[in-house]
């Protein structure tokens, strides 16, 4: 496979690269995209057949308007009814297409952050924890050892972003590198079985961009999660370091 396809609106890209490197940590699972079609109208949008591996990243770039952010909400289970699309969403042999949004394990990352500013930081980092995570190994805990585990794996969660002791702090108080970092760890600590990048860097300036980039897909490739990220930044591409399909204009 080259470094680079082409895809055009109504055309479609194959890419099944499986790369490994020493030390990644894999979870095992496969984002595979298969026969996937989006219409507008009626009207061809995109195709696309792909195989992510573990730790991997795929970049999508191209102008706006040739469906990279509408392919991701498709793949997320959240489509808009200006669009119809059609082709399997898998991880490995899990069949993702009919599940609703919340069931499908797929971490997403934006260009805002979208931090809920009613909520600390911590209580951010809360609401994506899965309810399980607080459990003992009966599948039961008492509200105080539920409080606790939240608490620690919280401050765990903070340490690990050069953030510790910001679980208190309010969301609006942060700077845009801080609010991205809480982002970032609000989706992992989510337990996603894949990635979904919705541009994450392009609101960032550029000392920033760097840090965030060396941030997101070093935990990528240590958890092991598949990646599809979605760009108009060739820089985001070469720090990702996995295949690029360049998207066609619309004619």
């Amino acid at each position: 496979m080259t470094p680079l396809d082409t895809l055009s609106p109504s055309g479609a890209i194959h890419t099944s690269a499986e790369r490994t490197s020493d030390g990644r940590l894999s979870t095992g699972h496969a984002l595979i995209l298969e026969d996937i079609r989006i219409d507008q109208g009626g009207r061809p949008l995109l195709s696309l057949d792909a195989r992510i591996a573990p730790g991997e990243v795929l970049t999508l770039m191209g102008p706006s308007g040739v469906g990279k952010s509408t392919l991701l909400a498709y793949l997320a289970g959240f489509l808009a009814p200006a669009f119809t699309g059609q082709g399997r969403v898998l991880l490995n042999d899990s069949d993702l297409t009919r599940l609703p949004a919340e069931a499908r394990q797929l971490g997403l990352l934006f260009q805002d952050p979208l931090l809920f500013p009613h909520l600390s930081v911590g209580g951010n980092l809360a609401f994506g924890m899965p309810r399980k995570e607080s459990l003992n190994a009966s599948g039961k805990g008492s509200r105080k050892e539920t409080r606790r585990a939240r608490h620690e794996k919280i401050e765990a969660a903070l340490e690990e972003i050069g953030m510790a002791g910001f679980a208190d702090r309010d969301p609006t108080t942060l700077s845009g590198g801080q609010r991205s970092r809480v982002a970032l760890m609000r989706v992992l600590l989510s337990k996603p079985c894949a990635m979904l990048l919705d541009e994450p860097f392009s609101k960032l300036d550029a000392s920033l961009r760097q840090e965030m980039r060396s941030l997101v897909f070093t935990r990528v490739q240590r958890l092991g999660l598949p990646a599809l990220m979605v760009t108009h930044d060739a820089a985001d591409a070469k720090a990702a370091g996995g295949p690029v399909i360049e998207l066609g204009a619309q004619p």
